[in-house]
């Protein structure tokens, strides 16, 4: 007994409608729309109520920095918080050696005229770590859309170059499929601040803003069609 084959669901062309399959790409290279940093703003200290009062500090103080660039900053937002016991390396019993307390903010931004200046004001503040950029596009912006249509439009543009080297035209479209739009990837531009602790000195000379170029973002869109053809004479 011969075990039953799985039922084909792809259309079948016929003589009378001859089924033609093509697909369609696009790719667009833009400039970015957003740009994303992370901040990680750090305390440690022998007491645990010291540790976590300055950590309070220097976030108030972060956020008060990025929130004076105003409609600048689209987002603003705080992650992950932690402050925990760092235990000596030797010795019995829970002995605390310090404290260690992490806040971390993420900050987002439509503006990048200020970009370098808030990174580097950002990354010479007590105890604050700054990584980024990553540029990326809104979520409904209209380059997704634009994509789509002219990956649509060349598969089109395809099915009527096969119909027309076999003499014939397209009938009818049978099916379209997305079979991949790929959205920017976030990239992430050479700066990685690092934590620093300042001296009196170095407040009074504040650092030369970062100079931050956007890249240029890949945008790509992929369709797969079928049409059926007028019967061509061969």
């Amino acid at each position: 007994m011969t075990a039953a084959q799985p039922e084909d669901r792809r259309p079948a062309g016929t003589a009378e409608a001859p089924l033609l399959v093509v697909r369609g790409e696009a790719e667009l290279e833009v400039e970015p729309e957003l740009v994303r940093i992370g901040v990680m703003v750090s305390a440690r200290g022998r007491d645990r109520r010291t540790t976590l009062d300055d950590l309070t500090r220097r976030n108030t103080t972060a956020l008060d920095l990025i929130k004076s660039y105003g409609d600048a900053v689209a987002r603003l937002s705080t992650g992950a918080f932690s402050i925990a016991p760092e235990f000596a390396e030797r010795g019995r019993g829970e002995k605390v050696r310090s404290y260690q307390g992490r806040v971390q903010l993420t900050a987002e931004l439509t503006d990048f005229t200020v970009l370098g200046e808030l990174t580097t004001r950002l990354a010479d503040l007590e105890l604050t770590r700054v990584d980024g950029p990553w540029w990326s596009l809104h979520p409904d912006s209209p380059v997704h859309g634009e994509a789509r249509r002219q990956a649509v439009a060349e598969a089109v543009q395809r099915a009527r170059e096969y119909a027309s080297a076999l003499g014939t035209s397209l009938a009818a479209l049978v099916e379209l499929a997305d079979t991949g739009s790929e959205g920017p990837q976030p990239r992430r531009a050479a700066f990685g601040g690092g934590v620093r602790r300042m001296a009196a000195a170095e407040i009074a000379e504040p650092a030369e803003p970062l100079d931050l170029e956007p890249p240029r973002l890949r945008v790509t869109a992929q369709v797969a069609a079928q049409f059926t053809m007028a019967p061509p004479e061969l």
